[in-house]
């Protein structure tokens, strides 16, 4: 489908349905998820992957600071995606409360309360210091954006296919259709960003040369992102999915023809951890309290 207008690609988002509704969340099969035991080790994936949800009201208020911020095509598309995430990061909880790892009523409090005051400040310089950009940092927060919604994406599916539980299926099928909008969204704007400006172009994969890590890292532990990275994406053939369904598409972006960043990104971390994989049965025995822990 081509856009001719950042308007045009969110009139098509707004006409997506919404796919993870109170009836689709009221009608899951919550009862049956003890009968399909689910791997420990998956455990603390997916409170990385809650916690990198329910933090998109943080992530929405610092892109509120920048000039794509303050777009009010961009910012409607926001409002929605923020809404869509963090419905994400509560299902996926409440999966594990109902797959016996109980979480605290303010979890999400916890969850803000752990983002550190260096990554606050920091943040808080970086997002201002996008207004001397202007209208340019649009095409380099789409483009980052696109990566960032692609490899999201593919991390649901392998824990999907890696996890094989028939209700996180269900629900992990849900929060990818939604994903999937996101990402078109972000992917069509970067393409008509990029397509403006050679200038546009290189400041957009600077960036994500220079700044590009897994989703969450940062805001969450660096050793949490790690480990989520290397459960879900070790082996041959998770590297080459996520450079046959992230970095080959990525390349297909104005400027982006040769970028090999995500995939020697995740190869790396992947590569690490191996190399210390006895932090791994820390993480297996820790998980029972994993709360305390993460």
């Amino acid at each position: 489908m081509a856009f001719e207008t950042s308007k045009d690609v969110l009139d098509w988002y707004e006409k997506q349905d919404r796919t993870l509704t109170r009836e689709f969340i009221d009608g899951l099969p919550w009862r049956s998820v003890k009968d399909t035991p689910i791997d420990e080790k998956f455990v603390p994936v997916l409170l990385y992957m809650r916690d990198v949800e329910v933090l998109t009201d943080m992530y929405h208020r610092e892109m509120r600071r920048t000039p794509t911020g303050r777009d009010p095509v961009i910012a409607k598309f926001m409002e929605r995606w923020g809404i869509e995430e963090i419905t994400h990061g509560q299902v996926i909880n409440c999966f594990l409360n109902e797959a016996g790892y109980e979480t605290p009523d303010d979890w999400q409090k916890q969850t803000h309360k752990n983002v550190t005051a260096a990554y606050r400040a920091n943040t808080y310089l970086l997002t201002s210091l996008t207004n001397l950009l202007g209208s340019r940092f649009t095409a380099t927060h789409m483009a980052f954006g696109a990566i960032h919604e692609m490899s999201t994406a593919q991390a649901y599916r392998r824990m999907k296919e890696l996890a094989n539980h028939p209700v996180l299926s269900q629900i992990l099928d849900g929060i990818i259709r939604e994903e999937a909008a996101h990402t078109h969204f972000y992917w069509s704007v970067a393409k008509l960003e990029l397509k403006k400006s050679e200038t546009a172009q290189k400041i957009a994969r600077k960036v994500v040369e220079t700044f590009w890590r897994p989703v969450g890292q940062g805001s969450l532990a660096k050793k949490r992102t790690e480990y989520s990275i290397a459960t879900l994406f070790s082996g041959d053939d998770g590297i080459d999915q996520i450079d046959r369904t992230v970095t080959q598409r990525a390349r297909q972006l104005p400027g982006f023809d040769d970028l090999t960043k995500v995939t020697s990104r995740i190869a790396g971390i992947c590569r690490n951890f191996r190399s210390h994989n006895a932090v791994t049965a820390v993480y297996l025995l820790l998980s029972i309290n994993f709360y305390a822990v993460f």
